[in-house]
This record gives C-alpha cells, sequence and structure tokens, in this order.
C-alpha cells in the first residue's frame, strides 16, 4: 500500500464506481493518504478515461480524476470476477459504488451481501435518484441532479433560461459530500465498539439541494419559490453583488454582504454612506448604487480598479481565466498548483491537494494509472493470491 504520512493513510477503499461523482469521493480520500483501489472493465476500462480533449491521443482530464489510486482490471459480470470483488470488500475499510441497485443486488455487491462478509464495512452508494425511491434503477446524470436541486432554476437572468454551470457540478458536489458522509461514518466507527457498518445512500441531487439552504424555507414562509436575479443573490437582495466590464475589457466581481462593506462601496462612488446604513437603506437604493458602480468601473482600466478598490477595502477580484490562476501571486503562495511526472505526457500541472492539513498533509504522488496497471500489487500483495492464481484468473478473463 502507499506509504504516504497523509492524515487517511492506512484507510483501505475499493472502487466499484466510474465517471465522475463516485470516483471523485474516491480521489478525495486518496489526496489524504488513503489506498484507494479503483476497479475496471478488463476491456476499455472506467468510460471516464476517454472524457473530454487529449493530447497527443492522451486523455488529459483522466490524469487527475484517478490520480493517487490503484487500478486493476476486474469481470463483474462472471462468477469469479464477483468473487474476487467480495475478497476486495473484505479487505477494505470502505467501497464507493454507483451501480444501478439492482445490479448490485444481482451480482450480489449491495450493502447488504458486503455487511454480511465485512460487517464493519463502509458502503458509499450514488444513485441518480438515491436507492430508496421508486426510481432507484433509472439511469441518472450529474446534470439531472442539478436541475432537481432547484440550482439551475436559480441561475441566469430574469426572463432568460435557467443555466447550468461550466463544470460538472452535480456530480462534484456528490463526491465531495459523499467523501464527507464516509469521513462521519468512520469517526462513527472508530468511537462505537458496536460499529455494524454503514450504508450511505446519496442521490445525485442531494448535495446541492441541501447547499441551497435557503429556497425550501423561503418558500414554505412566503409562499414563492425563489427565482433567478443574474449574479446578485436571491437570499441577499439588499447587498452589492455583481460583474461589471472594465474599460480595458476585463471582467470584475463587486460583493457586499455587511453595512460597512456596502458603505465602502458607496465610498467609492461619491455616495453618502449614511444613506445606505441599514438593510432599509441598501434596499431601497440597491439600483441606484449598482448602476453607479457599473459606470465608475466602466471608465477605467483593471489595474486602477483594483489599485482604488484596496485602498478603500471594498471587496473586488477579478474574473479569474486559468492563466489569471497560474499567473496570481495567491496561488502560488498557497502552492495551490503542483507539477506532477506523468508518463505519457512527461511533466503535467494539476490542482494540489485541498483540503490542506499542516501536520498531516496529503500529496499527489501519481497521476492516473495505466488501465490495471496495479492488478498484480492488489491481487498478490493486498489480497494474497499466489502468481499461478493470477495467471489462471488473466487467462481465463476474469481480471
Amino acid at each position: 500500500m502507499s506509504t504516504s504520512t497523509g492524515a487517511l493513510a492506512g484507510l483501505k477503499v475499493v472502487e466499484f464506481a466510474h465517471v465522475i461523482a463516485g470516483p471523485l469521493a474516491g480521489t478525495l480520500l486518496a489526496d489524504l493518504g488513503a489506498t484507494v483501489v479503483h476497479v475496471e472493465d478488463p476491456g476499455n476500462g472506467d468510460p471516464q478515461r476517454g472524457a473530454g480533449p487529449a493530447r497527443d491521443g492522451t486523455h488529459l482530464w483522466w490524469k487527475v480524476a484517478a490520480r493517487n489510486k490503484r487500478s486493476v482490471t476486474l469481470n463483474l459480470r462472471t462468477d469469479q470476477g464477483r468473487a474476487v470483488a467480495r475478497e476486495l470488500a473484505e479487505w477494505a475499510d470502505v467501497v464507493i459504488t454507483n451501480f444501478r441497485v439492482s445490479t448490485l443486488e444481482k451480482w450480489g455487491l449491495d450493502y447488504a451481501s458486503l455487511n454480511a462478509i465485512n460487517p464493519r464495512l463502509i458502503v458509499l452508494q450514488v444513485t441518480g435518484f438515491g436507492a430508496t425511491s421508486a426510481k432507484r434503477n433509472d439511469p441518472g446524470f450529474g446534470k439531472v441532479g442539478e436541475a432537481m436541486s432547484g440550482v439551475v432554476h436559480l441561475t441566469g437572468f430574469p426572463g432568460g433560461p435557467p443555466v447550468h454551470t461550466g463544470f460538472s457540478h452535480g456530480d462534484s458536489v456528490t463526491g465531495l459530500m459523499g467523501a464527507y458522509a464516509i469521513m462521519a461514518a468512520l469517526y462513527r466507527r472508530a468511537a462505537d465498539p458496536g460499529f455494524a457498518g454503514e450504508w450511505i445512500d446519496l442521490a445525485l441531487y442531494d448535495g446541492l439541494f441541501r447547499l441551497v439552504e435557503w429556497q425550501v424555507i423561503f418558500h414554505d414562509q412566503l409562499g414563492e419559490p425563489p427565482m433567478r436575479v443574474g449574479n446578485k443573490l436571491a437570499a441577499a437582495p439588499a447587498a452589492v453583488i455583481n460583474t461589471y466590464q472594465t474599460s480595458d475589457g476585463r471582467w470584475l466581481t463587486v460583493t457586499s454582504g455587511t453595512p460597512r462593506s456596502v458603505s465602502k462601496v458607496a465610498e467609492l462612488v461619491g455616495e453618502p454612506p449614511e444613506e445606505y446604513a441599514t438593510r432599509a437603506d441598501q434596499a431601497r437604493n440597491a439600483d441606484r448604487l449598482d448602476g453607479l458602480v457599473r459606470d465608475w468601473i466602466a471608465e477605467r482600466p483593471l489595474a486602477e480598479c483594483l489599485q482604488v478598490m484596496h485602498k478603500l477595502e471594498v471587496v473586488a477580484s477579478p474574473i479569474y481565466t486559468v492563466e489569471d490562476i497560474l499567473a496570481d501571486e495567491t496561488f502560488r503562495e498557497r502552492e495551490n498548483v503542483v507539477t506532477v511526472e506523468d508518463p505519457d505526457l512527461g511533466k503535467v500541472r494539476m490542482q494540489n491537494v485541498v483540503p490542506r492539513l499542516t501536520n498531516h498533509a496529503g500529496s499527489v504522488w501519481r497521476t492516473a494509472p495505466a488501465l490495471g496497471e496495479d492488478n498484480a500489487l492488489v491481487y498478490r500483495d493486498y489480497l494474497g493470491k499466489s502468481d499461478d492464481e493470477l495467471t489462471a484468473l488473466q487467462q481465463a478473463g476474469h481480471i
């Protein structure tokens, strides 16, 4: 296993999962030192291997998505392949899966079956609509989860269409929520001598639905659903929140979440701060202040805007492109980008480990492994199989 000294070193995770939501939970654990075995079909592997653009035939997204993991091939459609899968589950502390409920039950890889062979196992099961719903066997993808959560309805401008964010928002938040749930279950396992396993049932809409924490109570108590308000926030209508274009064609976000910060924006454009002293004052004058800020920024280049705003303590930021990120001093000081050696691409840059733990930091020790690269290590060293057993499994097409 990995010799990492990260906070999760020694934690054993098996992924019967593919694409984004389930595997991202595993990657977050791997970044902090967990030993994560990613199980793939012997033929084509995880479909995510071919996602997104490629350089010289090498797909780039996968290099980040499966970093810090072990890749093994295993045919879950054969009896012997499923028997090996159960051995992996018996070895593991955590299993992550996103196959359909009926498929897992047919294969004997559902929570009840795995709990019978490993009573202290934690299982994260990601589905489109939840394993306890009538739609538990319906296919689902992250964009459907985003649509169901309410986030897409709230994103966009008044009178315009609802808008998805520009990345796999639903999948990614599900992965993050899944990793959080796994850690909660691991705490309970460590604290409770009678721990008898845990089943985490996570739908693709659950995470985002929880994070938009005000939409239900607003509708419940006010009788109307929150609507799209552009770059503002339905939950903070009196605050100054918007994007503005500078005279040199750049874009700025200006945001104010407290009365004092609103008064700073008023001072920036020559407005009397006392006219923005209360929430009621801010609500009454919000459109005027927004227009004044827009005009003020439009007359000045980005550098001048930032210089004056910094002096006045106006909270603002350029809208970063990835080029801006890679050139930014704060990202450099925080070591947010790391350079890693890859066997196909040479040196590649990618995000460093997040979150940052000072005393038990994670690391990026490898980019994504080749398909089945770790078969011998996992099956021989982790499960204790002999070379003859490995050969027989391979020749029969089980791995």
